[in-house]
């Protein structure tokens, strides 16, 4: 009996050293980027201060690194409900949070009918039941914000341009911006759109940039906002500043999408290793019904199903977060 319960202590304290490791490895690959980036920063710091750097050159970077951290700033320590606020107001869709609740429920509730429908183990209906109501409907006003960020992304290069070349030949920036609300559709057309209607109602540029920013949370417009706030505080050639930013982001989009050929191999590897399981499990339901059969009436089976799903989440999104470069 003693032996027993030895045995299971360290067969616990094993799994439960193994989950604590990989949930390690897990968080340090998450956390890499962030971590090399901080140290570049302070390497980039040190570098500064050891050659002298111009007093004007310095009062500059401290003026744009405040406003990074203004816009910064607005997106964090939110509520719950705030939170959720802004993520259905970056995927672009005009409903409210109460109505987001509301059909999340009912979303959960069909799932989970569904879910017992089908002859399912009840016990399994307590996990159907969160992830149908809280996390799918988080993922996809997440793929919502993606897609519409991309869409802003992908033009937004030639609209800069399209306000240097304005500004060159004698138009004021905000017609300017009319010019591109028209030409361009949304979301960027639409951003610039709202960037004029404010103007033309008396808010300030500063503070319709940062809504832009919250709606649209990507570097890109961030970059935009930053020159046109230093712009206005102390002046200069806004048209070369501009221009010199239609630079910067076009050599962007050229890094990434290197980035994204050359991890093409990886993420095509990654999809034919996520789908084999399902594939299989596919074939065999066709040719042994029975044999697969046990795996959902078996109480073991299920356990094996629950976990083998867990493994292959945590696999995925160790793999998605190793090729997922953020430029």
């Amino acid at each position: 009996m003693i032996k027993e319960q030895v045995v299971m202590i360290i067969i616990v304290s094993g799994i439960f050293m193994f989950v604590m490791g990989t949930f390690f490895i897990v968080i340090t690959i998450w956390k890499r980027p962030r971590i090399l980036l901080n140290k570049r920063l302070q390497q980039i710091g040190t570098i500064g201060e050891n050659t002298g750097t111009d007093r004007a050159e310095s009062r500059r970077a401290k003026r744009i690194a405040d406003k990074i951290k203004q816009l910064e700033g607005r997106n964090q320590k939110r509520s719950f409900l705030e939170g959720v606020r802004i993520s259905i107001l970056q995927a672009g869709i005009d409903i409210s949070p109460g109505v987001f609740f509301m059909f999340s429920g009912i979303f959960a509730l069909v799932a989970t009918l569904v879910y017992l429908v089908l002859d399912m183990p009840p016990m399994g209906a307590l996990g159907v039941l969160p992830i149908a109501g809280l996390l799918l409907p988080r993922v996809f006003l997440s793929m919502k914000a993606g897609s519409r960020q991309k869409a802003f992304t992908a033009d937004f290069a030639n609209a800069t341009d399209l306000v240097v070349r304005g500004i060159r030949s004698g138009l004021p920036v905000n017609e300017c911006f009319n010019v591109i609300a028209r030409e361009f559709e949304a979301p960027l057309g639409e951003e610039f759109r709202l960037l004029v209607e404010g103007q033309n109602l008396g808010m300030t540029i500063d503070n319709l940039l940062a809504k832009g920013i919250e709606r649209i949370p990507t570097s890109e417009y961030k970059f935009f906002a930053i020159v046109l706030q230093i712009q206005r505080q102390t002046g200069g050639n806004l048209a070369d500043t501009l221009a010199n930013l239609s630079t910067v982001l076009r050599d962007r989009k050229k890094m990434r999408d290197k980035a994204r050929a050359m991890a093409s191999e990886a993420m095509a590897s990654a999809g034919i290793i996520g789908s084999l399981p399902f594939a299989v499990a596919i074939l065999l339901s066709v040719v042994n019904p029975e044999y697969l059969m046990v795996l959902y009436y078996d109480e073991r089976g299920n356990y094996a199903v629950y976990f083998g799903l867990f493994w292959m989440t945590l696999g995925a999104t160790v793999m998605r977060k190793m090729i997922n470069f953020k430029m």
